[in-house]
C-alpha cells in the first residue's frame, strides 16, 4: 500500500449492506482459550490480521498447533490441555497488546523459560500491574527493563494459585488474561479488581468465551471472581464479525445521511461496542435491530455529552461524526486510551485541529467543536483506528489524505477497500 491514500468524497447519501471480518478481540480470546483446551477445536470467521497472525505464530511456538486457513476464516487449534508444550520461547508481538497480555498469563502455566516483546510503542505499554497480579499467584513474571513495561520474561513452572488483585483503570485486558489462565493454575484462584474497571464489556466478551469451551466463572460481588481447577473442553465456536470495524460503517452512514447494513451482528451481540449505534440514535440516526444485523439510518446530527469508558475503541470513530453535528460533542471518561497503540485523546486532538476543527482536550476526554474540514494529511500514529476513523471524513470533506494507511492491518487489512465499495467511489 502507498504511503498515503486520498480518500473520496461521496456525491450523496451512501446505501448499502457489509459483513466486517471477525472480531479482533474474540479471536485473540478464542484462540488463547482453545490452546488451553483438552483437544481440538475448529474456530471459524477468524479475524486474519496483524494482531492475529502474531498469536498464531507465538501459540505455534509454544508447540500448541494451528492451522489457520486464512482464505475460509477457519482456524483448527489442537490444545495443550492446559501446560504449553515448548519449554523456551522467544515471542514478538509487535504492537498487539491483547497478545502480549493474554500470553504473558498462558506463559506462567508452561514449564521453561518465556521471553515476549514488541515493537517500540509496545515497550511503553504498561504491563506491570498483570505482572504483579501474576506474582502474586505464584509465577515468576518480570518486566526485563524493570520499567513495568516490555519486553516480560517467565519464569515458569506451573501458576499454584492463590489470590491477587489486578488494577482496573488501565486496561480490562489485564483481568482478562488473568480470567482465562486461572482454570489451568495448580489451585482456586481468587480475584479481585482494584477500582474502576474500564471496557466491562470486554469482560463479559472473556467469560462468554470461556463458557463456551465449558468453564463458568463465579462473582460473589462485581469486581471478585472465583476460579476452581478446571479443563476447558475443545469445541466449534464461531467468531462475530468485529463489532469495532462496523462502527466506521455506521458511522458513514450517519455522516451522509445515507443507509447501512451490518450482517451478523445483533442487539445482544457478545461485544460490547454494538452499543455504538445507540450513541449514533442519540444524535439523531435511527436503528433497526434484526436476528442478524443492524440497520442505521442517518438524520440531522446534533452534538452530546457522552461517557464512553464501555465502548472506548469506538471513541475516535465518534470523534469523526461530532465534526458534522450542529453543536459541541463531549466524549468523557476514556483516560485509558492514553495507553492504547497511540494516546488517543492528543491524537485524537491533534489531527482533528490539523483539519482546523477545534478541539478541547481534558484529562479523560475531549469535546469536538463542529467545523468545515480543511484538506491535509492526516497522521495515523501507528495506529489503525486513526486511519479507519478519519477517513470517515474525507467521505464528506475534499483533500483528506491518510498516512500510513496500511497500519490498518493491525485488525482489517482490507478495509479501504471495502469502504471504498460500501460507498461506491472505488476506481
Amino acid at each position: 500500500m502507498t504511503d498515503s491514500i486520498l480518500i473520496t468524497p461521496v456525491s450523496g447519501p451512501i446505501s448499502g449492506s457489509i459483513r466486517p471480518p471477525g472480531s479482533k478481540s474474540l479471536t485473540n480470546r478464542a484462540l488463547i482459550v482453545a490452546a488451553l483446551a483438552e483437544g481440538r477445536s475448529r474456530l471459524t470467521g477468524v479475524l486474519d490480521s496483524q494482531d492475529t497472525q502474531v498469536m498464531i505464530a507465538s501459540l505455534n511456538r509454544l508447540g500448541i498447533r494451528v492451522t489457520n486457513d486464512t482464505s475460509s476464516c477457519v482456524a483448527d487449534v489442537d490444545g495443550c490441555g492446559g501446560t504449553p508444550v515448548s519449554t523456551e520461547a522467544e515471542l514478538f508481538l509487535e504492537n498487539s497488546g491483547t497478545s502480549i497480555r493474554f500470553l504473558t498469563a498462558l506463559c506462567t502455566l508452561g514449564h521453561g523459560t518465556y521471553r515476549l516483546d514488541g515493537n517500540t510503542r509496545m515497550q511503553e505499554r504498561p504491563i506491570g500491574d498483570l505482572l504483579v497480579a501474576l506474582r502474586e499467584l505464584g509465577a515468576d513474571a518480570r518486566s526485563e527493563t524493570n520499567n513495568d513495561c516490555p519486553p516480560v520474561v517467565v519464569h515458569a513452572s506451573g501458576l499454584p494459585g492463590g489470590s491477587a488483585q489486578v488494577a482496573g483503570n488501565i486496561s480490562s485486558q489485564y483481568l482478562s488474561a488473568l480470567l482465562m489462565a486461572a482454570p489451568c493454575a495448580q489451585s482456586p484462584v481468587d480475584i479481585e479488581v482494584r477500582g474502576e474497571l474500564v471496557s466491562v464489556p470486554y469482560i463479559d466478551m472473556t467469560l462468554g468465551v470461556m463458557s463456551s469451551f465449558g468453564v463458568n466463572v463465579e462473582q460473589e460481588r462485581p469486581g471478585c471472581y472465583s476460579l476452581a481447577p478446571a479443563a476447558y473442553r475443545a469445541t466449534d465456536h464461531d467468531v462475530e464479525p468485529d463489532a469495532s470495524a462496523a462502527s466506521y460503517f455506521f458511522a458513514a452512514a450517519a455522516i451522509t445521511g445515507g443507509e447501512v447494513t451490518v450482517k451478523g451482528l445483533a442487539r445482544h451481540a457478545l461485544q460490547g461496542d454494538v452499543r455504538f449505534v445507540e450513541a449514533l440514535v442519540e444524535m439523531g440516526c435511527t436503528a433497526r435491530y434484526d436476528d442478524d444485523s443492524i440497520t442505521l439510518t442517518g438524520g440531522a446530527l446534533h452534538g452530546i455529552d457522552i461517557d464512553m469508558n464501555a465502548i472506548s475503541d469506538t471513541a475516535q470513530t465518534l470523534a469523526a461524526v461530532a465534526v458534522f453535528a450542529d453543536g459541541p460533542t463531549s466524549i468523557r471518561n476514556i483516560a485509558h486510551v492514553r495507553h492504547k497503540e497511540t494516546d488517543r485523546i492528543a491524537a485524537v486532538t491533534n489531527e482533528l485541529g490539523r483539519l482546523s476543527i477545534r478541539v478541547d482536550e481534558r484529562d479523560d476526554g475531549l469535546t469536538i467543536h463542529p467545523g468545515a474540514p480543511q484538506a491535509a494529511t492526516v497522521k495515523t500514529y501507528d495506529d489503525h483506528r486513526m486511519a479507519m476513523s478519519f477517513a470517515l471524513i474525507g467521505l464528506c470533506a475534499d483533500g483528506i489524505r491518510i498516512a500510513d494507511p496500511a497500519c490498518t492491518g493491525k485488525t482489517y487489512p482490507n478495509f479501504f477497500d471495502d469502504l471504498a465499495d460500501l460507498c461506491g467511489t472505488r476506481s
